[in-house]
């Protein structure tokens, strides 16, 4: 990465925090957004030894701040990186779910995340640089683990991620989809849930975290899953998939289910 400005969403704590610390050390001038606004300015004020910061309170489940927000990635051409990283998790079942809170899932973790990629998208391909950084999770590779709201969003936001990658790729800007584990973050308190609930060993501290998905970064990953050891592991799986597309659609149905033959 080359000296430039950053603008991380959901930096009050957690994964964004710890990105705006890594990125400034990096070089990166900040804006940091988020619905706090003091906890923005105390990051804001550490970071300041390092570089210039800026703080926007944002609440991007309102269309007013979400589009406030995509405008400036458009117009402010010193931007060349997005950490797209705000969002929420909910422990909902899906028979005891609420049903306006699943809704604010898919509006911050869905909708809020394609507006800006798209925004910073748009405005990078014109500047011929830039790489926007999804931050999905694991849960999208193993839904049926977990209540579905939640990880059909991050699932979205991979397959968005990845196809966003392609399309970018000829115009200079770099896509990359982070798939962090269970990480300790005030998420979970958030959404209700403990992670006392897991065992020890699949927790990792956000730092590490932040920093595993950065080395991923800098060894060219498309998708980075911190916690994986091999990651031929992935391509294994990317390769499988790959395998399934010549007979994805076809124009008669599989042998496998006895139809009749055409005439």
């Amino acid at each position: 990465m080359t000296r430039s400005k950053a603008i991380i969403t959901g930096a009050t704590g957690g994964i964004g925090a710890v990105y705006a610390d890594r990125l400034a050390d990096r070089g990166h001038d900040l804006i940091l957004t988020g619905r706090d606004l003091s906890r923005l300015s105390e990051l804001a004020d550490r970071l300041g030894r390092k570089t210039h910061v800026e703080t926007i309170a944002a609440d991007l489940d309102r269309a007013d701040d979400l589009g406030a927000l995509a405008s400036r990635l458009e117009s402010d051409a010193s931007l060349t990186l997005l950490v797209n990283n705000a969002g929420i998790a909910s422990g909902g079942r899906a028979l005891s779910a609420d049903l306006d809170e699943q809704e604010r899932l898919i509006r911050l973790n869905v909708i809020a995340a394609t507006r800006l990629a798209l925004a910073a998208a748009r405005a990078f391909a014109a500047r011929g640089r830039g790489t926007i950084i999804n931050i999905a999770s694991v849960t999208a590779l193993m839904p049926e683990r977990f209540p579905p709201v939640y990880p059909a969003t991050k699932a979205y936001l991979l397959a968005f991620g990845q196809s966003l990658a392609a399309e970018l790729a000829p115009a200079g800007v770099r896509v990359h989809n982070v798939l962090p584990g269970a990480t300790r973050t005030e998420i979970w308190e958030r959404a209700g849930l403990s992670l006392d609930a897991f065992p020890a060993e699949m927790v990792m501290e956000v730092e590490e975290m932040v920093d595993a998905a950065l080395a991923g970064f800098d060894q060219g990953e498309l998708v980075t899953i911190p916690s994986l050891p091999d990651a031929d592991d992935w391509q294994r799986l990317e390769t499988a998939r790959a395998a399934l597309g010549p007979n994805l659609s076809r124009n008669r149905a599989a042998a496998r289910f006895g139809l009749p033959t055409a005439a």
